[in-house]
């Protein structure tokens, strides 16, 4: 790469910088992904003259609105909503709602850059974008949620449409609350309009999968990138940070192919069982009655909590990172591979720092970023788009599959990227450059949009 083009794309990180003041997890995953498109600008010259990645890096739309509602005591709230649609050139805007205190504009472009990145890799027509709001769901009444979400697709709903912008639920946002929220949509617009939302109940026009996709997905990739190693997930010894919907099915599937996961975790702390996590009671814990993770450990007495512990600290073979951005520093990641792991894959969205980032690709170790690995869910959510589509309803084990060859599809293409330009076995330069190339040839052809 020469020193012109190294600047040019610096000058343009410089004015994201300038154009997005205080949004410093846009501007991480900005400069993650310019820091390695420089082999393709060389090789494709006219994505610079038509300059595609100035545009990708503005949105097409941003979304802010407000939400008020009123809890069971009749006391009013008002809470902010956002959607950012951030690229249409593949198909509809596709991507999560997330309710959690920490989402501001910031965070929602964040995931709305990766979201389009990653759904470019699945090879499915659909964009990229993605919402959200700051209301916090823990702690509140089933009512209350049902009031909140129906206040929120009181505005949203209008800029919604299965050939427009097709949200689904990210973290803070389940069956429960994708159910509140279509029945509102529905009972607004008069339409039984199935492909406007996904991740819904298998009653109303969900997909079987589409719950355990992002975790079974994120396995999948590990599995494909251990055995291009000669290795195998098959006794290998895990830890899975969270214990929410990515994080559970992460450890099923762990589980099913042979592995020992030892620990999880969520926002309060770590469980650590030598013998291995009792899933079926993680399950009931965190998807029946919706309690901590430390009550784990009044039904294990073998089990140890640790009230604010670091679960990459637990020594393991395999790293599932599957909780929040950001998770893993470059410490973490020192340690993780000095305790002996060999892969991690991120079921979560951009949960490794860039320092953490560089320790495992100096270390050659197999590591796969969120945009590759975790894009499992989208993909069967594209899938469950499909089914409604066609007015279908296909077998899990139909359905599963399909999630594997896509995963396994992800895996190679993004592996062929990267070594095509000399850069066998890093995944993240192989994953920004082959979504950008998609991308970009769907930008070029359809003009100034």
């Amino acid at each position: 790469m020469t020193v012109v083009l190294e600047e040019k794309i610096e000058a343009i990180f410089r004015q994201v910088i300038a154009r997005n003041p205080g949004e410093e997890e846009f501007h991480q995953a900005v400069k993650e992904v310019l820091e390695t498109l420089g082999p393709v600008l060389v090789k494709y010259p006219e994505f610079a003259h038509q300059k595609i990645i100035e545009r990708v890096c503005e949105p097409e739309r941003q979304i802010i609105f407000r939400v008020p509602w009123q809890d069971d005591k009749g006391e009013v709230h008002i809470n902010r909503g956002f959607r950012v649609e951030f690229n249409s050139a593949i198909g509809p805007y596709k991507g999560g709602l997330r309710f959690h205190p920490s989402v501001y504009l910031g965070i929602i472009k964040f995931l709305g850059f990766e979201q389009l990145f990653k759904n470019a890799l699945t090879g499915m027509p659909i964009g990229g974008g993605k919402g959200g709001s700051d209301f916090d769901p823990k702690g509140k009444s089933d009512n209350e949620i049902m009031r909140f979400c129906q206040s929120f697709m009181t505005e949203l709903y209008r800029h919604l449409g299965e050939h427009t912008d097709v949200p689904a639920g990210d973290v803070g946002v389940g069956g429960r609350e994708l159910g509140f929220l279509f029945g509102q949509y529905k009972r607004i617009t008069n339409r039984y309009e199935s492909g406007v939302l996904t991740g819904k109940g298998i009653g109303w026009g969900g997909s079987l999968v589409r719950k355990e996709a992002t975790g079974y997905g994120a396995v999948y990739f590990v599995r494909e990138m251990l055995k291009v190693r000669k290795n195998s997930v098959e006794g290998k010894t895990c830890v899975v940070s969270g214990s929410g919907n990515v994080a559970i099915y992460t450890m099923e599937k762990l589980q099913q192919l042979g592995a020992k996961v030892v620990a999880c975790s969520d926002s309060n702390g770590i469980i650590v069982h030598e013998k291995g996590i009792d899933l079926d009671l993680i399950k009931r814990l965190k998807e029946v009655e919706r309690r901590r993770i430390s009550d784990y450990a009044t039904h294990h007495k073998d089990a140890k909590y640790i009230a604010g512990g670091n679960i990459w600290e637990v020594p393991c073979q395999i790293a599932m990172p599957s909780a929040t951005q950001n998770e893993i520093n470059g410490k973490d990641a020192m340690t993780l591979v000095k305790n002996g792991c060999i892969a991690v894959g991120e079921g979560a969205n951009m949960p490794t720092t860039p320092e953490g980032v560089k320790v495992f690709l100096d270390a050659k170790i197999a590591y796969g970023p969120g945009k590759a690995a975790n894009a499992g869910g989208v993909a069967t959510s594209a899938l469950e788009m499909q089914q409604n589509a066609s007015r279908d309803s296909w077998t899990f084990e139909y359905t599963d599959k399909k999630l594997d060859d896509i995963m396994t599809r992800i895996h190679s293409t993004t592996y062929e990227t990267a070594e095509a330009f000399g850069l066998e076995g890093n995944y993240v330069a192989g994953a920004n450059m082959l979504s950008f190339i998609k991308v970009a040839q769907a930008m070029v052809p359809l003009g100034l949009i």
